[in-house]
């Protein structure tokens, strides 16, 4: 097998338990091989540190998929780590729809698979795992069809622009035989229409999952604002829960028609609203016309993907967390959340503590909470850990 060794002083985020090498941590590569096969890695003193795929197109050059020195990556090795994604996951969470795959969290590096009802949803990312596609959703269907959950059809979302980065080509369309892409599930006692072909991700934000039901208690006969709704998820949860009134709200015309689907779908229609607007627009407004609500969930799309634009997205939480404040009536509650990995735990702490200091308001915090089990968080592996969701009780100062 080829030998990559690392510079000296490199091989830190190997030896802490991540999972990736970068283009400039490498020394040498010995030996002829092709962009997705298999190498060995070695610390400069030729210590032994894993076996992984090799991919000279892209900064991340090598993707860990064993650190164990006689491992053969064959298909055994991928039904095992299969099986260990679906027996964590029965122990865990709601299978009806979750994610069973979450990439290095679950140690089959670049590939995600998510599942709605009978429907699987696969992006592939990375090279290397994607010799192993097809083999890895064929075992898949297996073990859930031994676990008593038939799957009826398999569609792949591998079009995320990071395959770019990687010398592949955008990919999207059925595995197997054709089904309607429009799969009905049910979450937390909420009916939804998921659009698996043309959905943001793969369809829908699944690693909200629990934090969607930890809103519930705070919406019994409130007033909420759900901004950044996409296709209604929190704003029905709080319509579910027994709000009086719910305004949900997104830029997006096409997922505002999915949220009104949505709300028809669960008998709300007459409770939940939604409205298509900038929010970033439209709080100074309701600010200034003096609405005030007994419940604010700011649910953004990350406002970075990279350090690059770090300070701009700061700008931007703060603004929203700042208006949300302002729109929420004392003694009520904002709901807060953060899905870019770049902007750290402590960042969206302080990003918040300054929204609050600037509109004179006093936080007090109930949860702090992360993404569902079902996208578990693995440690030395920083992109895994991404979601950061605060629910706060909001005075005005006293």
């Amino acid at each position: 097998m080829v030998t990559v060794t690392l510079k000296k002083g490199e091989g830190r985020t190997l030896n802490n338990g991540g999972a990736w090498v970068f283009d400039n941590e490498i020394d040498k590569i010995d030996g002829d091989f092709t962009n997705g096969g298999l190498v060995k890695v070695e610390a400069f003193n030729g210590y032994f540190l894993g076996t992984g795929f090799i991919n000279t197109n892209s900064k991340i050059t090598i993707r860990i998929m064993s650190r164990r020195k006689d491992q053969v990556i064959d298909d055994a090795f991928i039904e095992q780590r299969v099986r260990d994604c679906v027996n964590y996951r029965k122990n865990i969470i709601d299978m009806s729809s979750c994610r069973l795959i979450f990439g290095e969290a679950d140690f089959l590096p670049g590939i995600v698979v998510d599942k709605y009802s009978d429907i699987l949803v696969v992006q592939s990312l990375a090279l290397g795992i994607d010799r192993f596609k097809i083999k890895i959703i064929e075992l898949l269907k297996r073990v859930l069809e031994e676990e008593g959950m038939h799957i009826r059809g398999v569609y792949e979302r591998s079009d995320a622009k990071v395959r770019l980065k990687e010398g592949m080509e955008l990919v999207k369309g059925f595995i197997g035989e054709p089904f309607d892409t429009k799969v009905q599930i049910v979450e937390n006692g909420v009916r939804y229409y998921v659009d698996v072909e043309n959905g943001q991700k793969t369809g829908f934000f699944l690693d909200q999952k629990m934090n969607r039901a930890a809103i519930k208690p705070l919406c019994k006969g409130a007033k909420v604002l759900d901004c950044f709704t996409h296709t209604g998820s929190f704003a029905l949860n709080a319509g579910i829960a027994g709000a009086r009134s719910v305004l949900g709200v997104d830029a997006s015309e096409l997922a505002i028609e999915e949220a009104n689907e949505n709300a028809k779908l669960n008998g709300l229609e007459n409770i939940v609203k939604f409205q298509v607007a900038d929010v970033f627009d439209l709080l100074p407004q309701l600010e200034q016309s003096g609405e005030k609500f007994d419940v604010v969930v700011l649910d953004p799309p990350a406002f970075t993907k990279s350090r690059d634009s770090l300070k701009k997205a700061i700008k931007g939480y703060k603004e929203i967390n700042l208006r949300g404040m302002k729109l929420v009536k004392d003694g009520g509650y904002l709901v807060t959340c953060s899905c870019s990995h770049f902007l750290t735990p402590e960042l969206f702490e302080s990003t918040i503590a300054l929204a609050a200091k600037d509109g004179k308001k006093r936080l007090r915090q109930l949860e702090y909470r992360t993404q569902a089990a079902d996208h578990p968080i693995l440690w030395a592996a920083e992109e895994s850990y991404y979601l950061k969701f605060y629910i706060f009780q909001v005075c005005e100062e006293k």
